[in-house]
């Protein structure tokens, strides 16, 4: 018997005098490698798999992930179609007096408010920025109204769009189009900002008369608006398009004119009063 040690083959890589030995994987570790293999092919025949170029193989069991995402959402749409046909048979204002319905009404109106509302509205309903000319829904300030049925209303039929024949219409004058001069401009901005405590430029006194001659038909003389028109309150310091001296000079000169698109014919009643009862909750409602 030779007592001569073999030699392990090396790869051939060395550095500095040490030597990459090529030692064989242990045989537990060679078979686990190919049994996942296996099974790796198993799982593309048997599963949806490779890539076509519409779709993707089905697979001989023929699987599918939206299949079950479909299933589980019949399922929950018929476990709530009672409530849901409940809600939408339900005059508008008295559904917080019926305890199931309205718990339906606000978890699927969340869901409603995020697919829907949140891209103007932002996920908190706070208008996403201060002064961008999206409402805050949180601070119980309605242009509309805040019953849950004038916001049904709105949700339902939208604000100055040209889709609905039914959705709500006003709008404001651009007052820098020669109806006012300059300085009258500047000082019925004084005026409104004075009613919030704001100081600015203009002369403050002589704009309360500006503002009684062409702003009160629509703000009322005392500034606190008018839901029947969508003119908001002037006097409670919630700002759509912004508080600045600048920012009120160019609603002032420019006028806004903000639009809602119509609901009708992409929600369900359910759903509209659904996002109406959720809105209406956040801000306190009327």
């Amino acid at each position: 018997m030779s007592d001569k040690k073999q030699d392990v083959e090396t790869t051939g890589h060395e550095w500095d005098g040490i030597q990459e030995f090529n030692n064989p994987l242990p045989r537990w570790w060679l078979w686990t490698f190919y049994a996942t293999i296996i099974w790796g092919i198993g799982y593309t025949i048997a599963y949806p798999a490779w890539p076509l170029v519409e779709g993707a193989t089905r697979g001989v069991l023929g699987y599918s992930t939206r299949t079950e995402v479909v299933a589980e959402i019949d399922r929950f749409t018929e476990m709530n179609a009672g409530v849901k046909a409940e809600l939408a048979a339900m005059d508008a204002n008295e559904i917080p007096n019926n305890e199931a319905v309205y718990n339906y009404a606000i978890q699927s109106g969340r869901a409603t408010f995020a697919t829907f509302c949140s891209q103007c509205h932002g996920s908190g309903a706070d208008g996403i920025a201060a002064g961008n000319g999206y409402p805050n829904l949180l601070d119980d300030d309605w242009l509309w109204g805040g019953t849950l049925d004038a916001i049904v209303t709105t949700v339902a039929h939208g604000i100055r769009n040209e889709d609905d024949m039914d959705a709500r219409y006003s709008e404001m004058p651009a007052f820098g189009d020669d109806y006012l001069s300059d300085d009258e401009i500047s000082n019925v901005v004084a005026y409104i900002g004075s009613l919030s405590g704001m100081e600015f430029s203009g002369d403050a006194t002589a704009g309360e008369t500006v503002y009684l001659d062409n702003c009160s038909a629509c703000h009322l003389e005392d500034a606190s608006g008018d839901q029947m028109q969508g003119a908001p309150n002037l006097s409670d310091a919630i700002w759509l398009y912004g508080s600045s001296e600048e920012a009120i000079e160019h609603s002032v000169r420019v006028g806004p004119y903000g639009v809602m698109p119509s609901w009708t014919n992409r929600l369900d009643e359910a759903e509209i009063k659904g996002v109406a009862a959720y809105v209406h909750q956040l801000g306190g409602g009327e």
